[in-house]
């Protein structure tokens, strides 16, 4: 049993830090200075920077969810985009009844609603995903092919289930009144929900940090990562953990939905998987399974492509691509590998 415990923990152990583990962190502030001679403006730069740090954290938040329940679980789940078109849709629940909170002048009554509108996603999202992991994907735990076929199989399920509940026509979604428009500073622009977006994304990278490495849950769910068979030996239900792990990551990519679609203000039921090749490109990026490398990439990939397509806009559509094979040519395992798998 000795024998079996350390070539658990083995397999998973954490791989070496080395003396250039601080590269990946200076990409982002790198590639911004590095893009300032090439734009020529200091305020255009700035408007270019922020819009580019509101689109990474929406790409962060969609791809939270997955990258935690890989790096956590070791599932592919290719269904996760129609947690992110259900978060979406599930605004609605909310949009509808409290219409006159997003037409009112009042900051505080537009927050309130994109808060419950989050508040509802993720509720909802949650419950569907305690219900996915049962039916769908807990009889392949341990087998990537059929998570592969068997999540894309829920996944083309469920988006008919969208269209028979809301209807396959696009459905468009307004900004609440006082997240429209931009602040204005000198010759500076950034969108007002971009700047919000930037605010809960980090709120979101902060408290999943926090709860993985600083409390007891987050200590029980990484000792079940590397030896499951001692923390049931300790009397804790590891199975339960990680129900609630893709609970959470299912809730995650409902926030992410929310996010999205007052950004993109129309709801499809495909809006989800419109951004799973994004969402897979940044985990890819920044490491699979790691929170930090998430985060990470998609800022990076967000810039660069705001970056580029301010200077050169053909190459815009490409350069999502060309970041993470540079990338992987650099690091092949992604900017912070988590794990030997």
């Amino acid at each position: 049993m000795t024998d079996m415990a350390a070539q658990t923990t083995a397999s998973s152990e954490p791989l070496p830090r080395t003396k250039t583990d601080w590269m990946p962190l200076a990409l982002v502030p790198a590639l911004a200075l590095l893009a300032l001679p090439f734009i020529g403006s200091g305020s255009t730069w700035v408007t270019l920077t922020v819009a580019g740090l509101a689109m990474g954290m929406m790409i962060f938040l969609m791809a939270s969810g997955l990258t935690l329940v890989f790096g956590l679980m070791d599932i592919i789940n290719f269904g996760h985009g129609v947690f992110i078109s259900l978060g979406a849709y599930a605004t609605l629940i909310v949009v509808g009844p409290l219409a006159g909170w997003g037409q009112a002048d009042s900051v505080w009554l537009n927050l309130g609603l994109l808060f419950l509108c989050i508040l509802v996603a993720m509720t909802v999202t949650g419950i569907v995903g305690a219900v996915f992991e049962r039916v769908i994907v807990r009889p392949v735990y341990g087998s990537h092919l059929k998570q592969i076929l068997v999540t894309m199989g829920g996944l083309i399920v469920a988006e008919q289930a969208i269209h028979a509940i809301w209807g396959a026509s696009p459905i468009p979604l307004q900004l609440p009144q006082t997240l429209r428009g931009a602040f204005v500073i000198g010759d500076i622009v950034m969108e007002r929900y971009r700047v919000v977006a930037v605010c809960i994304g980090l709120v979101v990278f902060i408290g999943m940090q926090l709860l993985l490495n600083r409390t007891r849950i987050g200590l029980l769910i990484r000792a079940g990562v590397e030896n499951p068979e001692m923390v049931e030996a300790l009397g804790y239900r590891i199975r339960q953990l990680f129900v609630s792990v893709f609970v959470a990551g299912s809730a995650l990519a409902g926030l992410g939905g929310v996010m999205w679609a007052f950004y993109r203000q129309t709801l499809t039921a495909g809006m989800g998987m419109e951004v799973m090749v994004l969402v897979f490109i940044v985990i890819i990026i920044g490491g699979l399974g790691s929170v930090g490398g998430c985060f990470v990439g998609s800022i990076l990939v967000a810039l660069v492509a705001n970056y580029v397509g301010f200077i050169e806009p053909k190459l815009a559509l490409i350069s999502n691509i060309l970041v993470m094979a540079l990338v992987l040519i650099w690091r092949p395992q992604g900017l912070f590998p988590v794990a030997r798998r």
